[in-house]
């Protein structure tokens, strides 16, 4: 920026009125905030207004004191007034469980079984003596069975577990009936008593022993013969490993006929009880000795071509 000469009268004029203006500036801004020491015009003084609370709304609920007047507000005291606050309490839901409390069993107290008075059992108003026979065989065929007792009618009824057979009234002192041999095909023990049809007279119970019958102590263990041709089996004793060779015809121990032989199985019939019994071809010969073993079936007699 250049800067001026003051030497220069014009340059010195243009200073000097530039003071003069700036001084008449500074007598401006001090009458004007300050004066001159005039009293006769006074400014008033500006006094702040404090703001005045707004008035608090308050609900029935609360019961608080109204405001107090708008010409007390001006004393501060008068403004401290008490609050009457009353506090509500949350409800909170309880803990669904306390981890310090655990469940307790209570102490069982054993009790006194009483053990009650058996009632006496009635006296059966007929009497069963006896039964004949009084065991016989499975898988034989129908027989007859005769009771023996007191006190018979012939209203009255043999049964056997439950199931009413077909009754003859021999007298007052006997009876009897024919037991089917669906009812002996397997081993055990049968319940036998008489009884009227309408259950007012019945007997006390007996037991008919079902055995199991003798079963032929023999293993198939070869045959002899062609393919065309099946003329001796080859039996074993299961207890003296003896070697037996039968035919069609022959009894074994006395007891058992053989009536058929084929390649998978024996057929015996018992000739006391009338059973058949079934021998199915086994390889459980003794091996050590070779006449103990299945005899190979022969495919010729002839060996030469």
């Amino acid at each position: 920026m250049p800067t001026s000469d003051i030497r220069n009268p014009s340059e010195r004029k243009k200073v000097i009125g530039a003071l003069v203006l700036g001084l008449l500036a500074v007598i401006l801004l001090w009458w004007t905030f300050f004066g001159f020491g005039s009293s006769s015009t006074t400014n008033a003084p500006r006094t702040t207004r404090t703001a005045t609370p707004a008035p608090v709304r308050r609900t029935t609920a609360d019961r608080v004191q109204p405001d107090p007047p708008a010409d007390s507000r001006g004393d501060l005291l008068d403004q401290l007034v008490p609050v009457n606050w009353q506090s509500s309490s949350t409800s909170v839901p309880e803990a669904r469980r306390n981890i310090f409390v655990y469940y307790e069993a209570p102490k069982l107290i054993p009790k006194e079984s009483i053990i009650p008075t058996p009632t006496p059992t009635p006296v059966p108003p007929v009497l069963l003596a006896n039964l004949s026979p009084a065991s016989v065989y499975a898988r034989t065929g129908d027989f007859n069975l005769e009771i023996a007792g007191d006190k018979f009618t012939p209203q009255m009824r043999v049964m056997i577990d439950g199931n009413e057979l077909p009754t003859r009234f021999l007298g007052p002192q006997q009876i009897s009936a024919t037991v089917p041999a669906s009812v002996i095909a397997s081993p055990g023990a049968r319940q036998v008593m008489v009884r009227s049809s309408d259950g007012k007279f019945y007997s006390n119970t007996a037991t008919l022993s079902i055995a199991d019958p003798p079963r032929p102590n023999f293993n198939y263990v070869g045959i002899i013969g062609d393919k065309r041709h099946i003329d001796i089996a080859i039996l074993q004793d299961k207890s003296s490993k003896e070697i037996l060779n039968l035919q069609r015809g022959d009894l074994l121990g006395g007891r058992f006929r053989l009536t058929s032989i084929s390649e998978k199985e024996l057929v015996l019939i018992d000739n006391n009880l009338k059973i058949k019994h079934t021998l199915a071809f086994s390889s459980q010969g003794d091996r050590g000795n070779p006449l103990q073993r299945p005899t190979p079936r022969v495919e010729s007699e002839d060996d030469e071509p």
